[in-house]
């Protein structure tokens, strides 16, 4: 389905942050585009036609947080403080972040 080697640069379906007039940039060109069925590639790809290249932070984890179950850390709610999405948490894990932060 895919005409290159390999995808273009996009960002984590987890959670991304724009603004407004992107956004405005990104549908426009969206409409432009055969709609691809992998939703981040698929922004990658409007992303690629407008010349704008995604920029990795480090609190956005989208495949998931390593933690040591045992860790008395994880009770604390600084474990979670630099952290903006967390994707692949459980709901009672989530129920317990909620409830520490």
């Amino acid at each position: 389905l895919y005409n290159k080697n390999s995808y273009p640069p996009y960002a984590g379906g987890g959670g991304f942050i724009m603004d407004g007039a992107l956004a405005k940039r990104l549908h426009k060109t969206s409409e432009t585009l055969e709609l691809y069925p992998i939703d981040d590639v698929f922004l990658g790809m409007c992303l690629e036609v407008l010349k704008v290249s995604p920029v990795g932070h480090e609190g956005f984890k989208t495949f998931g947080i390593v933690k040591n179950k045992n860790s008395k850390m994880n009770k604390e709610p600084c474990f979670f403080r630099s952290m903006l999405v967390v994707h692949k948490l459980l709901p009672p894990d989530l129920l317990q972040m909620w409830d520490l932060v």
